[in-house]
C-alpha cells in the first residue's frame, strides 16, 4: 500500500482506486482536511486474506471499466479484497454489494424494476442463437434497440443496433464484444430530447449532492471525469469516441424533480451505495432510469455552480465517517 503526504502516522481512509487519474481532486481534499489516507492501486496488488489495514475506514473507488485499459484483474481483486474486509468487520463505503451492482447492467435492471420504476427491458445472452429465440419469445420487440456489455462502464462497446441481423453480424465480427465477462444484453431504446439531454442526480450519503444535464451528441461515455470529458477539447480516454461527434456538454440542473430526487436515493439505499450517480432520461412524459454508478466521477465546474466543491464534500462525509468507526 501506498501512505499519502498525510500520512505520518496511521492512516483514517485507505482508498481502493485503478485509474491514475480520477482520485486526485479527492486526494487533494483529503490532504486539505487533514485526513490521512493510504491507497491500494489495483492495477498489481496483493493481500493476506484475514489481515486488517490500519485505516478503520475503506473507500471503494475501482471501476468497472478498468478493463478497457488493460486492467481487468483489478475488479475480481477489488470484490475479493472487499468481502474479505466486510467479513472481517471493517467499514467499507461504496463495498463489494454497490460494487456487484454497478458490474451488472443485469442486476440494475432487476432492482429497478423490484423498485416499480421504469427501465429498459433487456435481454441477456452469452450466444445469438440464443438471443434469436429470445427475440422470437418476446413477441413484438421494438427496433432499435441497444447492445451493451455486462459489465459496462465509460460507455464501452454501446452500440445502437436496428435489426436482429445488425445485432449478429456486429457480435460476430467485432474483436472482442465478450470482454471481459462473456455476457451481452440487448436493450430497449428510448427516444428522447437530445438538446435536453440525460439527467445525472449525484448522492453521497443517501442525500443529493448535485444534478446536471448530460447533452451526449451521440457519444456513450458520459464520463464526468474532466479527465476523460474536459470543459473544452478531448479528453484522455482508451473509448474511442464516434468521429466528428461534438464534445459532451455538461450543465448544472438545480430544478431536477423532487419525485426523480427520491427515487434515486431509494435506489442508492437498496444497492448499498454510498457515493454514486444515478442516471434517468425522459421518453415520452415517462421518466426511465437506465445507469447505476458507484464510482462516482464528480464534476466541480457543475458543482461549484451549485456552491461547493463537491470533493471538499467528500472529504468531510469520510471524515465524519472516519470518527464514527474509531
Amino acid at each position: 500500500m501506498t501512505a499519502s503526504p498525510a500520512s505520518a502516522h496511521a492512516a483514517d481512509v485507505l482508498v481502493l482506486y485503478e485509474h491514475p487519474e480520477w482520485q486526485k481532486p479527492l486526494f487533494s481534499a483529503l490532504e486539505k482536511r487533514g485526513v490521512r489516507y493510504d491507497t491500494l492501486d489495483l492495477k498489481k496488488a496483493a493481500f493476506v486474506a484475514g489481515d486488517l489495514p490500519a485505516a478503520p475506514v475503506v473507500f471503494n473507488q475501482a471501476s468497472p471499466s478498468a478493463y478497457v485499459r488493460g486492467n481487468a484483474r483489478a475488479v475480481p481483486l477489488a470484490l475479493s479484497y472487499m468481502k474479505s474486509l466486510e467479513a472481517a468487520g471493517r467499514t467499507v463505503l461504496n463495498g463489494h454489494r454497490a460494487f456487484a451492482l454497478e458490474l451488472s447492467k443485469t442486476a440494475q435492471a432487476a432492482l429497478l424494476g423490484r423498485l416499480g420504476l421504469r427501465t429498459p427491458r433487456s435481454i441477456v445472452f452469452n450466444d445469438v442463437d440464443a438471443l434469436r429465440a429470445q427475440l422470437e419469445r418476446e413477441g413484438a420487440w421494438r427496433w432499435p434497440a441497444l447492445l451493451k456489455p455486462e459489465q459496462g462502464g465509460s460507455g464501452a462497446r454501446i452500440v445502437k443496433l436496428g435489426s436482429y441481423d445488425e445485432a449478429r453480424a456486429h457480435v460476430e465480427s467485432t474483436k472482442g464484444i465478450w470482454e471481459p465477462d462473456g455476457v451481452l444484453l440487448l436493450q430497449e431504446y428510448f427516444e428522447h430530447d437530445h438538446e435536453h439531454g440525460i439527467v445525472r442526480m449525484e448522492f453521497l450519503g443517501g442525500e443529493l449532492l448535485y444534478a446536471m444535464r448530460v447533452v451526449s451528441h451521440g457519444r456513450y461515455n458520459l464520463c464526468p471525469s474532466e479527465t476523460c470529458n474536459p470543459e473544452s477539447g478531448e479528453g484522455v480516454c482508451e473509448v474511442p469516441a464516434p468521429a466528428a461527434a461534438p464534445p459532451v456538454e455538461f450543465y448544472a440542473f438545480k430544478e431536477v424533480p423532487a419525485e426523480a430526487v427520491a427515487a434515486g436515493k431509494r435506489i442508492v439505499d437498496a444497492g448499498g451505495v454510498d457515493v454514486g450517480g444515478i442516471e434517468y432520461l425522459e421518453s415520452r412524459g415517462e421518466r426511465v432510469f437506465y445507469d447505476v454508478n458507484a464510482n462516482s466521477n464528480l464534476r466541480a465546474p457543475i458543482a461549484r455552480e451549485h456552491g461547493f466543491d463537491p470533493f471538499d464534500r467528500v472529504a468531510e462525509w469520510l471524515a465524519a465517517r472516519v470518527r464514527a468507526a474509531r
